[in-house]
């Protein structure tokens, strides 16, 4: 079933908030833009602003956050026999080859320019780390589930898992950042993973199998 027209326009509004409070961050930097001014540019009222996103800074990270769980829903949604870290493998080199965003591989304009801001903007930054933090906890807490131990090993695991997807993701989006291409920087990123992951099963192989 499609969405409603007032689900529709809501999506729009959103869209249209974002796409305005991003150009005028990336014009004249976070810290100088507020929450009126990116209402009047879009011609709604700063409560509207705030009814789609609860801080100026959601305005730039809702995106990212709804990768946050991503790691634990690919543990969670795996093939039977599948082991925890070969489908969280499989998901990754699925995303560099559609160049997703989330792993660092988007080369689109708006998302290099959102890419730029968070990283000059410390208020971005600090909120970024949260989602990492994050992403661990609801990892830790599905191996705990899907392993049946709910020790200091899901937590060990889950950390070397984001830590490995951060990594990974950091070095994809350096080069970017410095000019490359999405699809240049493809094959040594899909090496990159292979590698990383092959550590990974060395010493995970075997947990939640």
């Amino acid at each position: 079933m499609g969405l409603g027209l007032r689900e529709t326009k809501k999506l729009r509004t959103q869209r249209e908030i974002w796409e305005a409070a991003i150009r005028m961050f990336v014009e004249r930097d976070f810290d100088n833009v507020s929450v009126a001014e990116i209402a009047a540019a879009v011609q709604v009222s700063r409560k509207t602003v705030f009814n789609y996103f609860a801080t100026k800074e959601d305005i730039v990270l809702t995106p990212m956050e709804e990768h946050v769980a991503d790691s634990a829903v690919v543990v969670r949604e795996r093939a039977p026999g599948e082991t925890a870290v070969a489908a969280l493998r499989r998901d990754y080199l699925d995303r560099l080859t559609r160049r997703d965003a989330s792993v660092g591989l988007s080369d689109a304009p708006h998302t290099l320019a959102v890419m730029r801001l968070i990283l000059s903007t410390p208020a971005l930054q600090v909120r970024a780390f949260s989602f990492h933090e994050r992403a661990q906890e609801l990892l830790t807490r599905e191996l705990a589930v899907q392993s049946g131990r709910d020790d200091v090993t899901a937590r060990v695991a889950a950390a070397q898992i984001v830590s490995t997807r951060a990594a990974l993701t950091s070095e994809n989006l350096r080069r970017l950042l410095a000019g490359e291409p999405a699809d240049a920087v493809y094959p040594d990123a899909v090496a990159d993973a292979e590698r990383a992951f092959d550590l990974l099963e060395h010493g995970l192989g075997d947990y939640c199998g």
